[in-house]
C-alpha cells in the first residue's frame, strides 16, 4: 500500500474554553493519515507543547490534555517515510520568532528539501529534526520576520519552496492560520461554528464539531482566523491546482468531501469504470478492506456479481506489531487480513484492491485466498499501474521498488500469482473523479511531473541507481 505523510488540525474556540480536547478529537478522525507520533501546541499567552511516538490516544492521556492550557491551538499525526519514528520528527515544531513565536504543524513534502536546509544553516538556524516541516517552519518565520506582512511573507516562501505543503501554525499574537501551496497537491480544509474556527486535512475532522459551513482552503491561499474567530482568506500566489489523485483513490477517508467531490461517491464510480472491461466468470467479489469496498460496489452495481466480505480486518493491529522470531513478512498480512472460509473455499473471486505499489502485499493476499481455498483469484485495481516515485509527499521512493517499472501487466500478474490483472485506466480514474485532467498530480502514473526539480530528479532517478538515497543523505 502507499502510505501519506500526516495530518493536521488548528482551531480557535470563542468562549476561551480549552483547544487541547477539540484538537485531540479531530487528530483521532485524522489517524489514517499517521500512526506513527501524534503532537499538539496550543497558547494561552505562552505556548504549550506536547508530542511522542505512538497512536493520538496513546500520546494524549487526560493529564496530559489537561497541561495543554489555551483556546488556541493545532495538531499533527505523522507517518515517517524515513528511518524509524521519533520525537525529535514529530510535530508541531517551535519557533521563538518572528515576534512573539510561532508552532507550526505541516503535511506534504518539499522537494528542494537540501537546498532550504541549506539556506537555514548558513542563517543560523540549529535544525534538530530530519523532517522537512521543521525546514518550513524556518523559512516562513524568517520571511514573516522579513516583512511583517503574511500575504508578502507567503509570496516570498512561494518564490523559494518547491513542493506540496499544506499547514497550520499559531502565533504568539494570537492567530490561527492555514496555508496551501500554489498546487494544492494534498488536502487542506476549514469550516466556522457558533463554538470557533477549524482548519484540518480531510474535511470528516471538521464535520464533528457541527460547523456551519466547511470549505476548501484554496491552493495559493491562506486562511487567517484572528483573537474574535473572524476569518480571512489571504491570496499569496496565482493558483495551479494539481490535486493528488491518490486522495480519491485511497489516503482520505470516504465520508470527506475532497474539491467539492465525495470520496465515497468516486471510489464507487472508481469500480463501476474497472466493471467496463469486466471479461471473467467469477462468484463472488471480494474487497480488500477497507478502501476497496466502495469501488467492489461500484463493480457489482455493474456487473450483478455479489460482493461479500470475504477478508476480515484485524481493527486492533497498527502498522508495527511485534513478530515472532521466525515469522516472514507474510506474517503480517495474516495478521491483519483473515479469509472468511465461507465466502472463499471453492469460488472464483474476483479481488479488488485500490492499487499495487510494490506488489509484495498483492502477492501475500493472493495467496492467502488460494489456501483458504479459492479455486482462482482475479486482481482488479482502481488505481491505473504506478511507474514513477512521489516527491509530494507519498511514500513511493524509487523505480526499482515499484512492480510496474518496466514489467507488463501480464508479468505482474505471474509476480503477485493471480490469474489475471487488470488496472485501471487513466482516462476513466480521471473521468471517476471529475475534475479536469490538468488539475491533477498523475506524475506517478505518467512521469509527468508538474514542479521543474521534481522532473529533474525523477530523470536521474532513472538512469542512476541509488541516485535519491545519495541526493538526500548528502546533508540530511
Amino acid at each position: 500500500m502507499p502510505r501519506e505523510e500526516c495530518g493536521i488540525f488548528g482551531c480557535r474556540i470563542l468562549n476561551e474554553e480549552p483547544a487541547a480536547p477539540v484538537i485531540v478529537n479531530g487528530l483521532i478522525m485524522l489517524q489514517h493519515r499517521g500512526q506513527d507520533s501524534a503532537g499538539v501546541a496550543t497558547y494561552d499567552g505562552r505556548f504549550h507543547i506536547h508530542k511522542d511516538v505512538g497512536l493520538t490516544t496513546q500520546v494524549f492521556t487526560p493529564d496530559k490534555v489537561n497541561r495543554l492550557t489555551g483556546p488556541l491551538g493545532i495538531g499533527h499525526v505523522r507517518y515517517s517515510t524515513t528511518g524509524m519514528p521519533s520525537v525529535q520528527d514529530a510535530q508541531p515544531f517551535f519557533a521563538s520568532y518572528p515576534r512573539r513565536g510561532i508552532a507550526f504543524a505541516h503535511n506534504g513534502n518539499l522537494v528542494n528539501l537540501i537546498e532550504l536546509r541549506r539556506l537555514l544553516l548558513r542563517q543560523g538556524w540549529s535544525l534538530l529534526s530530519r523532517c522537512d516541516g521543521e525546514v518550513l517552519m524556518g523559512v516562513l518565520a524568517t520571511a514573516l520576520e522579513t516583512y511583517r506582512d503574511l500575504q508578502q511573507a507567503l509570496e516570498r516562501v512561494s518564490t523559494q519552496v518547491e513542493g506540496a505543503y499544506s499547514a497550520v501554525f499559531i502565533s504568539g499574537e494570537g492567530e490561527l492560520v492555514a496555508i496551501r501551496d500554489p498546487h494544492g497537491f494534498r488536502p487542506l480544509s476549514y469550516g466556522r461554528s457558533d463554538e470557533g474556527a477549524y482548519a484540518a486535512s480531510e474535511s470528516v475532522a471538521i464535520q464533528v464539531f457541527s460547523t456551519k459551513q466547511i470549505d476548501d482552503v484554496e491552493p495559493g491561499t491562506a486562511v487567517r482566523v484572528d483573537r474574535e474567530g473572524n476569518i480571512e482568506i489571504v491570496r499569496f500566489a496565482k493558483s495551479n491546482p494539481r490535486f493528488c489523485m491518490f486522495e480519491f483513490v485511497y489516503f482520505s477517508r470516504p465520508e470527506s468531501v475532497v474539491m467539492n467531490r465525495c470520496v465515497y461517491d468516486v471510489r464507487i464510480k472508481l469500480g463501476e469504470m474497472l466493471a467496463k472491461y469486466h471479461d471473467v466468470n467469477v462468484d463472488v467479489i471480494v474487497p480488500v478492506p477497507d478502501t476497496a469496498r466502495p469501488a467492489a460496489e461500484g463493480y457489482s452495481r455493474v456487473t450483478g456479481i455479489p460482493t461479500r466480505e470475504g477478508l476480515m480486518k484485524n481493527r486492533y493491529i497498527g502498522r508495527t506489531f511485534i513478530m515472532p522470531p521466525t515469522a516472514d513478512r507474510s506474517f503480517s498480512v495474516r495478521m491483519k487480513l483473515t479469509p472468511v472460509p465461507s465466502v472463499i473455499r471453492g469460488k472464483r473471486v474476483l479481488l479488488i484492491d485500490d492499487s499495487i505499489v510494490r506488489g509484495t502485499t498483492m502477492r501475500q493476499i493472493v495467496q492467502l485466498l488460494k489456501s483458504a481455498g479459492a479455486k482462482e483469484v482475479h486482481v482488479r485495481i482502481t488505481c491505473p499501474p504506478i511507474i514513477g516515485p512521489c516527491f509530494y509527499g507519498i511514500d513511493i521512493s524509487r523505480h526499482e521498488e515499484l512492480a510496474a517499472h518496466g514489467r507488463t501487466v501480464e508479468e505482474i500478474c505471474k509476480m503477485i500469482g493471480a490469474d489475471s490483472l487488470v488496472y485501471q485506466r487513466i482516462d476513466d480514474l480521471v473521468s471517476a473523479i471529475g475534475l479536469p485532467r490538468e488539475k491533477l498530480c498523475l506524475a506517478c502514473l505518467t512521469h509527468e511531473y508538474p514542479t521543474d526539480r521534481a522532473a529533474a530528479i525523477a530523470e536521474r532517478m532513472r538512469s542512476v541507481s541509488g541516485f535519491r538515497e545519495r541526493y538526500w543523505e548528502a546533508e540530511i
